[in-house]
């Protein structure tokens, strides 16, 4: 099929780490097709790192809170409705679903186009394959998210060189996040982002709070840092344990509103340090230093992947990688000290001069 000027959808619902780790893909298509019709159906608790992204000409915002908080009633069914009905009227020569699952797959199948393209059913999940007309199979080696969905798009014989993707960050969250977070001040320490949590459905991935709390005095006090600790709703909780702990005061608690706020708070940042989630791709992607603490997860799948420095903080316990969500004896994460990630530091910080912030 000849894509220049195809009207094409993306399909990536959630999570918000893989919606981010999409975007590659996404801007190898643009660069390919520079005249193609691109859009995008995700859910809306990713939805805003996705507005007024340059690369697309519409995204489908999928209310999947709303949803479940009505339940199926007859409202709710009629929304849905309506959605399906939207997404068909545009007639999409081409969707590629990048999520692999039952739901990604079902709406891959409702959108109404005739060419489907997924990966097979050994690398997708839930019957996802029988939604498809076009089957991607992936090397049997593992991969990096970020090189499984650009694999993707080669598959439709498209150049992958240019990949570096877009962060939409608007002018208005850039001036917002700077009077909010970054005032005049004559402070000439470096800025330490430290994002304690991960999402409510991954608790086995967090480092130790008290750990988090002895880091962020000590990086103050040797480095005049000054620590900007960021968190999602479900993750304010835990910042504020960890600050109950600490001894020091010069932090600041960031509550963004957006993913694009929080993208801006980490892009005039001078170090990155966190567990294995969401806010680790967007500070790779936005070439911030990242210091990453790895337990459970694979560090291959998952590791940053931008064109930053990062390092990967991790211990190998013997049980690790593994896929236990119920894990209530995270070794892996425990087993990470305080000193190893402060050895990580010293990697980085030593090698810059000024602060970032401070050359512009």
């Amino acid at each position: 099929m000849e894509l220049a000027d195809k009207r094409i959808l993306i399909v990536r619902l959630g999570a918000i780490g893989d919606v981010i780790r999409t975007l590659p893909a996404l801007r190898a298509l643009r660069a390919n097709l520079p005249k193609a019709y691109i859009c995008w159906v995700v859910e809306d608790r990713a939805a805003s790192i996705l507005k007024g992204h340059s690369d697309l000409d519409r995204i489908f915002v999928v209310p999947r809170k709303k949803w479940e908080r009505n339940g199926l009633k007859m409202k709710t069914l009629i929304e849905i409705w309506k959605f399906i009905k939207n997404l068909r009227k545009e007639s999409f020569d081409l969707v590629l679903d990048f999520h692999g699952l039952f739901k990604s797959g079902l709406i891959t199948f409702l959108s109404g186009s005739g060419a489907r393209v997924g990966f097979s059913r050994k690398f997708s999940r839930e019957g996802n394959f029988l939604f498809l007309n076009h089957y991607i199979s992936l090397p049997e080696k593992k991969m990096n998210r970020v090189e499984r969905n650009l694999f993707l798009v080669q598959a439709l014989g498209l150049d992958i060189r240019n990949h570096d993707p877009i962060i939409p960050i608007s002018l208005q969250d850039q001036e917002l996040v700077e009077m909010k977070f970054f005032p005049e001040t004559s402070f000439l320490g470096p800025r330490i982002v430290i994002h304690p949590g991960s999402s409510a459905k991954a608790p086995y991935k967090r480092w130790n709070y008290q750990r988090f709390a002895k880091l962020a005095d000590i990086l103050i006090q040797r480095y005049r840092g000054e620590v900007f600790f960021t968190a999602g709703t479900d993750e304010e909780e835990l910042v504020k344990r960890i600050v109950l702990e600490m001894k020091e005061s010069q932090y600041l608690f960031c509550r963004t509103e957006t993913l694009t706020q929080l993208a801006e708070v980490i892009r005039r940042s001078d170090l990155y340090i966190g567990n294995d989630t969401a806010p680790m791709h967007l500070a790779a992607f936005l070439r911030t230093p990242v210091i990453a603490l790895f337990g459970p997860t694979d560090p291959i799948e998952n590791a940053p992947y931008g064109k930053g420095e990062s390092i990967i903080v991790r211990k190998d316990v013997g049980c690790n990688p593994c896929r236990n969500r119920e894990c209530r004896n995270p070794i892996c994460m425990d087993a990470i000290k305080v000193e190893d990630v402060l050895e990580a530091v010293e990697r980085i910080l030593p090698k810059r001069e000024l602060p970032k912030w401070m050359n512009g």
